[in-house]
């Protein structure tokens, strides 16, 4: 997964704050984690989107058919 988290300069200021490289590792995995689970990604909003587009065009689709039924069930109501 793309990640714009930057684990390295993360990790140095851990360091540099006093943490052990154990606890500055492990800190820095965990907040990967959580960031890489938390974040949409470019792709994942693509996704949405195309699923959006579909979900709308079938909608749609659905109400135009159903517009069209009910015209041309009146049309010989309004032809009288």
């Amino acid at each position: 997964m793309e990640t714009t988290f930057d684990s390295l300069g993360y990790f140095k200021k851990l360091k540099d704050a006093g943490f052990s490289e154990d606890q500055a590792k492990v800190q820095t995995d965990a907040l990967r984690e959580v960031i890489d689970s938390s974040l949409a990604t470019k792709r994942d909003l693509k996704d949405l989107e195309y699923r959006l587009t579909y979900n709308l065009t079938l909608k749609l689709g659905g109400i135009t058919v159903a517009c069209s039924a009910i015209i041309l069930a009146l049309l010989p109501l309004i032809l009288k």
